[in-house]
């Protein structure tokens, strides 16, 4: 990821962590049922990236995924910016 090594202002906010996670498939599908039922009882913008924040979460627990807290947070926090903004290009 760009940035990683501090370089990137964001990068340095980001928490730091290390930890891993072993594999956990009913954690992870337990994380995405949650998931699941948010966005099927609301359909708004909040309830879809409440959502993704928990897919994003559940995949700490599945085998072979390379993602971490940092990177779950920075692409969150990314996400979070740009619908602050107004989207990926508010002046259109």
């Amino acid at each position: 990821m760009a940035g990683e090594d501090g370089d990137d202002p964001d990068w340095a906010m980001a928490p730091e962590g290390d930890a891993t996670f072993p594999e956990n498939a009913e954690k992870r599908e337990a994380l995405r049922e949650v998931a699941d039922e948010i966005r099927a009882r609301d359909d708004s913008s909040e309830a879809s990236q409440i959502g993704a924040f928990l897919y994003r979460v559940s995949d700490l627990y599945k085998e072979g995924e390379e993602t971490s807290i940092p990177e779950i947070y920075m692409n969150m926090r990314h996400i979070l910016e740009v619908r602050e903004q107004g989207g990926l290009d508010p002046e259109e």
